[in-house]
């Protein structure tokens, strides 16, 4: 073979493995896709047919959970709630549940290499905490609106409990990261640890990321929305000292929402004996579009393995944050109008957790970045045509494979919300989003109420459930 056939031959084996590792890449294009398809559908023809049918065909079908095949689960069951279809959204939630559990339990250590190798999108998406938090919350939800309370009781519980495990497992999760970073410190000449330490990176990263550490987080792991929903249903089923417990939590960390105050302190003259819960409604109003992740790419500096210093890409995700579609809703009922107010910025949740993986994240960046700078200075160190290609090809592997994990459960709200009302005496009520017409539900014969509203954009037709206890 001649060197111009040999080099034929490398430069299009070179385009295969480009293609195909661009391909793992995917998801990207595949989220917005999605994203684009589903606010179209809910606009019109509100069948989410076209969403539906592109979440199922991402599933593998494998009898192990494999790519996003977790993430499109999650999506469909919150396709299937807008739906009314809450069975079938258990089913999508009870599917993601084990897809949950089985990357709780699963080794995850060639996952760890091939983030290292290639990069974090090409192994499988194992979940983030408020993930599994929201998948038990929902569940717990359309059991309640299907009249199932010791079923809607065991999710809240399961719920509940993920909360306080979450803190446990980004300890290990830290551990583990330390780990990685001791093995690669071990190889020679690595540089491994003098490129995450480097103070000029950190300028580099507070310099993109100026809004990562500035805003108000909520405790470890804790989603407000799921705390209030678990006193608020133990309230309902008349199990008043757990709920008084939640309640009190709940309200520890939304102090200035009244409707929360006012529970709690109902919940605490019921269990003293002097009063009765009775003749209430909920009004949930589940409130915009939560954050998509997008690629931010800088070029940093790394020491590799002549020890200089040479600026090397790498690629990280970023939140972007969507809108509100409405800043509250008004309850109008009996002559009175209540509007609802914060109980859960999904946005905050979702930036605590961010925030506490983003260490986790730039670091197995750079020692990604850092195996691939060796990796091409190796291959180009002699000078002949063969070194050069090698180079040339490992330096294309490493342009290609440079890229943000983006993947995110995209279906979730910006917030939730709440207002807490008497049930007035004709037993109609009209939600009404600002500057448009009212919708008037009636409540049927009943000891309390649920009205649980969805509206993800401006303009959008709410979805509502009205669940009766």
């Amino acid at each position: 073979m001649t060197v111009k056939e040999y080099s034929n031959h490398v430069l299009h084996l070179l385009l295969v493995l480009t293609l195909f590792i661009v391909g793992c890449n995917a998801s990207k294009s595949h989220l917005v896709n999605f994203n684009s398809s589903f606010k179209a559908d809910y606009l019109e023809p509100f069948d989410f047919e076209k969403s539906t049918q592109f979440a199922v065909s991402k599933i593998s079908n494998s009898k192990n959970p494999r790519g996003e095949d977790l993430l499109w689960s999650m999506q469909l069951g919150c396709l299937e709630r807008i739906k009314q279809s809450h069975r079938q959204s258990n089913d999508y939630f009870d599917k993601s549940e084990e897809m949950l559990n089985f990357f709780d339990y699963q080794n995850e250590a060639a996952d760890s290499i091939a983030a290292i190798a290639i990069n974090e999108s090409v192994v499988p998406y194992v979940g983030e905490e408020y993930d599994g938090i929201m998948v038990n919350t929902y569940k717990a939800l359309n059991f309640m609106t299907l009249g199932e309370n010791d079923l809607a009781r065991v999710e809240f519980n399961r719920a509940l409990d993920r909360q306080r495990r979450a803190k446990e497992k980004f300890a290990q999760e830290i551990k583990k990261l330390k780990s990685e970073i001791e093995k690669e410190e071990k190889k020679k000449k690595s540089h491994v640890k003098e490129n995450i330490e480097n103070p000029e990176i950190e300028e580099l990263i507070a310099e993109r990321y100026p809004g990562l550490h500035e805003f108000e987080a909520y405790p470890d792991f804790v989603n407000p929305f799921t705390t209030y929903m678990a006193g608020v249903f133990f309230n309902l089923v008349g199990d008043y000292s757990k709920a008084a417990t939640f309640l009190k939590e709940s309200y520890g960390m939304v102090s200035d929402n009244d409707y929360i105050a006012e529970d709690m302190a109902v919940t605490e003259q019921v269990l003293d004996g002097k009063k009765k819960l009775e003749d209430t409604l909920w009004v949930i109003f589940e409130n915009g579009m939560g954050p998509v992740k997008e690629e931010s790419r800088i070029d940093i500096p790394l020491f590799v393995a002549t020890d200089k210093v040479k600026y090397v890409g790498i690629a990280l995700p970023k939140l972007r944050f969507r809108e509100q579609a409405y800043s509250c809703l008004s309850v109008e009922a009996a002559g009175r109008n209540y509007k609802t107010q914060l109980v859960a910025d999904m946005d905050r949740v979702i930036q605590t957790e961010f925030n506490k993986d983003f260490k986790g994240i730039l670091t197995r960046a750079i020692m990604s970045a850092t195996a691939k700078a060796v990796a091409q200075y190796a291959a180009g160190k002699e000078d002949d045509s063969s070194a050069a290609l090698a180079s040339l090809f490992v330096s294309i592997y490493s342009a290609a494979t440079t890229s943000a994990d983006v993947r995110i459960w995209t279906t979730l709200p910006k917030d939730f919300q709440v207002a807490r009302l008497p049930i007035p005496t004709d037993r109609s009520v009209t939600i009404k989003p600002p500057g448009r017409a009212g919708i008037e539900v009636k409540i049927p014969t009943c000891k309390n109420a649920m009205l649980y509203v969805k509206i993800p954009f401006e303009w959008a037709n709410p979805v509502y459930d009205l669940i009766t206890y």
